[in-house]
């Protein structure tokens, strides 16, 4: 069993992105509008995440994201800054829960629940490279 006592509800972690062209829906092939991509405001609210508990998990294990539950309800262009909020609110097991919000200079643009699974990082990665030499 791993030890994640270092992690306790409240804390939080944040993550900033100055959005360039390169984050517009159109240039991830998420749409047509040159805003703000829904996967890239995803991609913000992991790292939050991220920040949040990292530091403090074991050495050789790190968490990965298993479930997000978004909303993304408000459009940022080029040349603003979006900055999102990860909250840890419960721990289950290895399972870790936070409340995450991103906003751009102005206001909210989007919220909602993320979900994260801690593991060992040298068994998961052989689980998966197993699957390149399983019969298909």
């Amino acid at each position: 069993m791993v030890d994640l006592s270092q992690l306790t509800p409240g804390l939080t972690g944040t993550a900033d992105l100055l959005v360039g062209s390169q984050h517009t829906a159109p240039s991830i092939g998420s749409g047509l509008v040159p805003v703000l991509g829904t996967p890239v405001m995803i991609n913000v609210i992991e790292a939050a995440a991220l920040a949040a508990v990292e530091r403090l998990l074991p050495t050789g294990h790190q968490s990965l994201g298993i479930h997000l539950d978004v909303r993304h309800f408000a459009a940022t262009p080029v040349g603003m800054r979006v900055r999102a909020i990860a909250e840890l609110i419960a721990i289950e097991g290895r399972t870790l829960s936070f409340r995450v919000e991103a906003r751009d200079d102005l206001e909210p643009i989007g919220d909602g629940m993320h979900q994260r699974v801690v593991v060992n990082v040298a068994r998961f990665d052989q689980r998966a490279q197993r699957k390149l030499v399983a019969p298909r």
